[in-house]
């Protein structure tokens, strides 16, 4: 009889924005590079700041933190572009800095409650209490690919004034 492997534990890049901590699969995570020039798109939304070329390739860089509503602090010598993943389009996301790559077992994540996460945050996992810090754990499809598209069909429903 063939034994079914249950998955106990993740293995997450850890990051931190506006002084919370944060974490996405490692799978999803192509590469972390340091901060570098980034040409601006016109007519691009708010949370994208433009495209970087990644060994040849035009990559789209989007601020996390604009993204997800939080205080966009400076630049520092911490910041990082986070390369991802995301139907099958690479995705470069500035983040204040990473912390580590951590595998933290499942028991440790509490799902988030109802009253914390509105349905427009569905890309949030849950909450693991790690011995100093709560990390927020997200769903980096659903944060780029879900919340855009939701955001434009609800722009373009609304009537205009």
């Amino acid at each position: 009889m063939r034994e079914v492997k249950v998955e106990t534990e993740q293995q997450l890049v850890l990051f931190d924005l506006a002084s919370e901590h944060y974490a996405i699969d490692s799978m999803n995570v192509r590469e972390i590079i340091r901060m570098q020039s980034i040409t601006k798109i016109p007519g691009a939304p708010a949370s994208v700041e433009g495209v970087i070329n990644l060994r040849g390739k035009v990559t789209p860089v989007m601020d996390l933190r604009k993204r997800l509503g939080l205080v966009v602090g400076q630049e520092s010598k911490e910041t990082r572009i986070v390369v991802v993943e995301v139907e099958g389009q690479d995705v470069g996301l500035i983040v204040d800095g990473v912390s580590e790559v951590q595998r933290i077992p499942v028991s440790v994540v509490e799902p988030t409650s109802t009253i914390v996460a509105a349905e427009e945050a569905d890309y949030i996992l849950g909450v693991a209490k790690l011995e100093t810090k709560l990390v927020i754990l997200l769903d980096i499809g659903r944060l780029l690919v879900g919340g855009e598209t939701a955001r434009r069909r609800a722009t373009a429903e609304s009537p205009v004034s």
